[in-house]
């Protein structure tokens, strides 16, 4: 998937700004999924209807644009499934240490001003530069 889709991104992005605006306002609340997520995981009192509508909507959303364009996304898998395993605990464990998600941070936090998210946001995305320069050019990961 490396075509350019303006159009679908454009669309998707506004789709995220608008769920993240509705959600502050009617909810008073961040759209970080690793939050929403690890609420579910660990739940507190009271919350947990929202947080489930939330999950089970990223889930279901997948299947609902396979309905209506008549086949599932096309999805592959770029890199074995240990890797992004490994890949994706790497990710928790950060989202755990920056005290939220690049959706927490990089859409709501820096659409507040929020300086801490600013910084953790540009901390996420050093890493990810690195990480990719490490692996596809020094690790031969391709």
């Amino acid at each position: 998937m490396t075509e350019f889709t303006p159009v679908s991104a454009l669309l998707g992005g506004a789709l995220i700004g608008v769920s993240a605006v509705l959600m502050m306002a009617m909810l008073g609340r961040i759209a970080g999924i690793s939050g929403i997520l690890g609420g579910l995981l660990a739940p507190s009192e009271g919350g947990w209807g929202w947080k489930f509508a939330f999950v089970a909507g990223i889930v279901v959303a997948p299947l609902i644009y396979g309905a209506v364009m008549g086949a599932p996304a096309d999805i592959s898998l770029p890199h074995s499934v240990p890797l992004m395993v490994i890949g994706g605990l790497l990710v928790g464990f950060g989202t755990r240490l920056g005290g939220g998600c690049t959706s927490g941070h990089g859409v709501c936090g820096i659409a507040r001003l929020s300086p801490r998210s600013i910084v953790a946001t540009l901390v996420f995305m050093a890493a990810g530069f690195v990480t990719v320069f490490v692996l596809h050019h020094l690790g031969g990961v391709s």
